[in-house]
């Protein structure tokens, strides 16, 4: 029964002495304590909600800043290349119409000269000249003359007019006479020989 009563005594002395211990600190101290203990995770959670949001309406302003630009800059391209599109048509042919103004101006000699000139093979040989000078233009632009004359009908470069009786055998589904010449540009048939083709 003693040692009862005398263990009872030594646990509540220890409870005394614990409640003592807590109630000489200062007050600042159990302050930070409780502080410590209760708030500082709801405070952190906060905090970096908070930083994620502004942190991701920065990207989003940046984002739209750099679209709003890049759609300026391609509206900016697309009525350029538009206008040098329009520029290049419009264009297109002064290289090949500079070429052709000697050739005019050859033409405008030889009718001068024809209304003065009395010799008839000076005329002709002046006309040739320009003729001929016309063709190297043309070839040198690409152009080349469809050979037709004498040559077997072929739908891929001809176009039969009419047909008429063969003047020999050998003749017999060949080119008689060329109406139209027809021209290549490089390789391909920008106009077919309109032909005669005997039967």
């Amino acid at each position: 029964m003693t040692k009862k009563t005398s263990k009872k005594p030594e646990s509540n002395s220890l409870k005394k002495d614990e409640k003592k211990t807590k109630k000489d600190l200062p007050e600042e101290v159990q302050e930070k304590e409780v502080s410590v203990t209760e708030e500082p995770e709801e405070v952190s959670e906060e905090e970096e909600l908070e930083e994620k949001e502004k942190s991701s309406e920065e990207i989003i302003q940046e984002l739209q800043d750099k679209y709003i630009r890049l759609s300026a800059d391609f509206d900016n391209y697309r009525k350029r290349t538009l206008k040098e599109k329009m520029d290049l048509i419009k264009l297109a042919g002064e290289d090949i119409l500079l070429k052709l103004l000697p050739v005019m101006d050859d033409f405008d000699r030889a009718l001068q000269t024809m209304n003065e000139a009395i010799d008839c093979k000076a005329m002709k040989d002046g006309v040739d000249l320009i003729h001929n000078k016309f063709k190297e233009f043309l070839s040198s632009n690409g152009i080349k003359e469809i050979n037709a004359m004498n040559d077997e009908f072929n739908t891929d470069l001809h176009e039969a007019v009419t047909k008429v009786p063969a003047p020999s055998k050998k003749m017999k589904g060949k080119i008689v006479d060329v109406v139209e010449k027809g021209y290549f540009l490089h390789d391909k048939v920008i106009r077919y020989s309109k032909v005669v083709i005997g039967e």
